[in-house]
């Protein structure tokens, strides 16, 4: 007999197993036995609750990108005026929970799979359209053409994350992004 309510548990416990077992292999180059186990249950289990690796994989980027998400919400609430939040924007974007090497692996696995997965495209996407609509939302009272700003900043904080992730640490993305903002608000930043 089923043991109710351990259903979101070992949901949960799947998905973080998932972004750390991807970060230990730095790749989705894992099998659901290895998932299932770290997760402490059987593969059977897994499989029951998700279905297979790629779902297992769209469910722990769900997560990751809810955390990001609380992230940005944390840093918008703090922000007074356009410019800062569009600063928090960029702040978040860049937090040190981004930068975890479980979560760098899970992201750089996301983008490859977006172009082979339907559902992690779908996510991608859904992703890109929030980034781009908090953007262009902060930046409306500051440029002429605000989604076109938006979309050179979000295309920005994407690519520097990527070579901040490749390069290390000492590659400042935020102050890169912050730069930027600045030179498309004419300094209102």
């Amino acid at each position: 007999m089923p043991k109710i309510g351990m259903e979101p548990i070992r949901r949960a416990a799947l998905v973080e197993a998932t972004i750390a077992e991807i970060g230990a292999a730095g790749s989705l180059d894992v099998t659901v036995s290895k998932i299932a186990k770290r997760a402490g249950m059987s593969s059977a289990l897994a499989h029951h609750y998700f279905g297979g690796k790629d779902q297992i994989f769209v469910a722990a980027m769900r997560h990751i990108l809810t955390e990001y998400g609380a992230e940005v919400r944390a840093e918008l609430a703090k922000a007074k005026t356009p410019a800062g939040r569009a600063q928090a924007i960029i702040r978040a974007s860049f937090a040190a929970s981004c930068f975890a090497p479980a979560t760098v692996s899970a992201w750089m696995t996301f983008y490859a799979q977006a172009q082979t997965n339907p559902d992690a495209l779908h996510l991608l996407r859904i992703y890109q359209k929030r980034l781009r609509s908090n953007l262009t939302d902060a930046l409306r009272p500051m440029c002429e053409d605000p989604q076109a700003a938006a979309d050179m900043l979000a295309a920005l904080i994407d690519g520097l994350y990527i070579r901040a992730t490749l390069t290390g640490p000492d590659a400042n993305p935020e102050g890169q992004a912050l730069a930027l903002l600045s030179s498309l608000t004419k300094g209102a930043a």
